[in-house]
């Protein structure tokens, strides 16, 4: 088993706190995003860790120059989105792999929980995300995206604007598992994609993971949901930075 963490992001929404630093390194109740995620890792025994960087790259590796990490850059990562930084790591995509983005943490039996998940595909879905949403915005439906799922627990539709909370069977996290026997059907896929398409409003480069999570759902293969109940955070904002909703 192997785990690629994406963090190739400047964390706009975060400054002054990314100023100097990428968004992972944020420090959330004393330690930084990126250290609390390799740790979960580590207590779930997985040692094989690539990380994408970009924005402050070289801070991220002298953050880290303890840890044996593998670095891939996104160089173009003010011009692109999480699916283009994802396959800056191809040649890491020879092993059973977790994709984790670099702002969330988790505690350690969800990702026990997605590790042994046996589908070809699967991510996290938080069923209690309301809670989480009610303590980090004023209007949860604003920001929320749709979540359905069909009688066997496959991915129906994820990553849509919600008409009502009725759309959102719970929350898409930024954690998936991957089989190894189906990266060349996924990095064939991808390479097909019409570069010149547009893909929920955004070209190519900036297309959104659910857009090609989505995409794979409906033309590949299905995604199963791996069912939590919390014991996870986003940081996104300021604001998050004081939740305590999370205890790592």
């Amino acid at each position: 088993m192997k785990a690629i963490i994406l963090a190739a992001g400047a964390g706009t929404r975060l400054r002054p706190l990314t100023d100097d630093r990428p968004k992972c390194m944020v420090e959330y109740k004393g330690k930084s995003i990126i250290t609390t995620i390799l740790g979960t890792m580590h207590h779930c025994g997985i040692e094989d860790i690539a990380i994408v960087g970009g924005y402050k790259i070289d801070v991220l590796k002298e953050h880290l120059k303890d840890q044996k990490i593998v670095f891939f850059e996104n160089k173009e990562y003010e011009k692109t989105n999480m699916v283009s930084t994802f396959f800056c790591a191809k040649k890491w995509m020879d092993d059973d792999l977790i994709i984790s983005y670099a702002d969330i943490m988790y505690t350690d039996s969800i990702l026990q929980k997605v590790l042994f998940e046996p589908s070809l595909i699967s991510t996290s879905v938080d069923l209690e995300w309301l809670e989480l949403w009610k303590h980090r915005m004023d209007d949860p439906l604003a920001d929320a995206e749709t979540m359905k799922l069909d009688h066997i627990g496959n991915i129906v539709e994820l990553g849509k604007k919600p008409k009502s909370y009725d759309d959102i069977q719970g929350q898409y996290m930024g954690l998936i598992k991957i089989k190894k026997e189906v990266f060349p059907h996924i990095i064939g896929f991808y390479d097909s994609l019409d570069k010149d398409a547009m893909y929920d409003g955004k070209n190519f480069d900036q297309m959104y993971m659910t857009s090609f999570l989505q995409m794979v759902i409906d033309r590949l293969m299905p995604i199963k949901a791996v069912l939590v109940h919390g014991g996870w955070i986003e940081i996104d904002c300021i604001q998050d930075m004081e939740s305590e909703m999370f205890i790592p």
